[in-house]
């Protein structure tokens, strides 16, 4: 139980990676909390979770909206321990192709998501003694892709900013770290229908030869938010089956 005793908020956990970690901190011990826009998804996700699941529709681009989440996550288990910004959209396009309101969408929700989450959880970390915050970020972080101007601009941010929070934040006990994933089957992957020849293309990127599953990134989010990652702050955590090693 590496988790027990410890509260989570989770974002973007109506379904795969934000699912899949929900699922694994559960196993480990932990209460969370599911954040998203869909109520539907979130309410079929906490009953896949568990008891020590609760679901709390939330945008994390508003500040109204993620106050109104922190104030049911300490109504509901008292105290906040564990931040996993996982919520993010990814809308295609060059710098040419991408209209302003996706490009606006993107850093909106990726990146002053992130913040605005971030910054509502720290003062009741600080009051429990310590606490970890996970930032889901991509390969793209650090590599460029065709057609993802805005998506990669926005994970390079969270990555900076992971870097930055760490630093600010060392002397507290409140670690900042970030989990770079490949391509990861997901529901947002599966929007791209690809065909069969595409995903082969796709899958040989990965020396591995295959798309990660939500449960990859889950293990590495267990390690992040638990004790024995202790002396870990500032890292980046690539898993991505070698993408990024080429």
């Amino acid at each position: 139980m590496r988790l027990a005793n410890k509260v989570a908020i989770i974002t973007g956990g109506g379904s795969g990676i934000g699912k899949a970690i929900a699922m694994a901190f559960v196993r480990e011990g932990a209460k969370v909390v599911i954040a998203g826009r869909d109520n539907k998804k979130l309410d079929r996700a906490a009953v896949e979770v568990g008891a020590d699941c609760l679901a709390v529709s939330a945008d994390v681009s508003s500040a109204g909206s993620v106050e109104k989440l922190v104030s049911a996550t300490l109504d509901r288990f008292k105290q906040i321990n564990v931040l996993v910004n996982n919520a993010a959209v990814l809308l295609p396009g060059t710098a040419e192709s991408l209209s302003e309101e996706a490009f606006d969408q993107t850093f909106s929700i990726n990146v002053r998501g992130l913040w605005l989450l971030s910054r509502a959880v720290l003062p009741h970390m600080r009051e429990a003694g310590g606490g970890s915050i996970v930032n889901i970020a991509s390969v793209l972080s650090m590599l460029g892709a065709r057609n993802r101007v805005a998506y990669a601009a926005s994970k390079g941010a969270v990555m900076a900013m992971t870097k930055a929070m760490a630093l600010d934040h060392a002397a507290e006990n409140i670690r900042v770290n970030c989990i770079c994933p490949g391509i990861v089957a997901t529901e947002m992957v599966a929007r791209f229908n690809l065909d069969e020849n595409a995903r082969r293309q796709r899958e040989a990127m990965h020396p591995m030869g295959r798309f990660g599953q939500p449960d990859d990134v889950a293990s590495a989010a267990v390690f992040l938010a638990s004790d024995e990652s202790g002396w870990t702050t500032g890292s980046v955590i690539t898993v991505d089956g070698g993408y990024s090693a080429q």
